[in-house]
């Protein structure tokens, strides 16, 4: 269970969709996956929208919380926490928060982007050092990728096999995100059928997860674009995530009659 409630909260956070016609979330926005390992509920992740202003300039600070629960805590426990600080106007990351305890291994990293010379300097508390790093322009971090990508213009116009692809920083390095439409479900949700696009996120096989394809995601095929079902084949065992709690949506859910 090493990484797994991190490595999907990354991934569902990071897997709906450029700035775009129309605006997908409000501050204030809140929502939690129920995530189960095999038929064991093992834990939860959770989004949440805040306002704030750094520097003049109005923010949205969005907090990420990942962590087990039950027995799965007594065996693993995982407390996780990332934040990200990004321009309402631009989307844009200046500011993201990395503080997680997973089964023992732990990171406390804050990381400042200076968006005019396309760097980012990261503080590693833990480590007590201090690192700059270039990145290329509109490098998102793990969180902004998310509401950076949810508002992108041509999310509902992707043919069946089209991906997009984004720039990430994460760990120290940028990489690039790539994400795969598949097509259309309804899914049957604790609230009702929800119409769904179905994507794939291209992960690193072999360490967690199976293979490249071993992640899908189900997200809401309305103006919202939150992620309603997780499922990933894992080297051991498999993960599956649903929807149990969302408030503050900036547009109603369209439910199936």
């Amino acid at each position: 269970m090493k990484r797994i409630i991190l490595l999907l909260a990354v991934f569902v956070l990071s897997s709906s969709f450029d700035m775009g016609q129309v605006d997908a979330y409000n501050v204030g926005e809140f929502f939690k996956l129920r995530i189960h390992y095999g038929l064991v509920n093992a834990g939860y992740a959770t989004l949440e929208v805040k306002d704030a202003e750094l520097n003049g300039k109005k923010m949205h600070h969005v907090i990420g919380k990942g962590y087990t629960t039950g027995m799965t805590k007594l065996m693993f426990k995982v407390v996780d926490n990332y934040e990200s600080y990004f321009d309402k106007e631009t989307n844009k990351p200046y500011v993201f928060i990395r503080n997680i305890n997973e089964g023992g291994y732990k990171k406390n990293q804050q990381g400042y982007f200076n968006q005019a010379n396309n760097t980012v300097l990261v503080k590693d508390y833990k480590n007590k050092t201090e690192k700059t790093f270039s990145v290329p322009e509109n490098v998102q971090d793990i969180v902004s990728s998310f509401y950076y990508l949810r508002n992108h213009p041509r999310i509902d116009k992707l043919n069946v096999g089209e991906s997009i692809t984004i720039d990430m920083f994460f760990d120290e390095e940028t990489t690039k995100f790539k994400l795969k439409f598949i097509g259309r479900e309804n899914i049957n949700s604790k609230f009702g059928k929800i119409n769904c696009m179905i994507f794939r996120p291209y992960v690193q096989a072999g360490r967690v997860f199976k293979e490249e394809e071993s992640l899908t995601v189900w997200i809401s095929d309305d103006n919202n674009r939150i992620p309603i079902r997780v499922k990933a084949s894992l080297a051991v065992g498999s993960l599956k995530a649903d929807i149990e709690e969302y408030k503050g949506l900036k547009h109603p859910i369209k439910f199936k009659n």
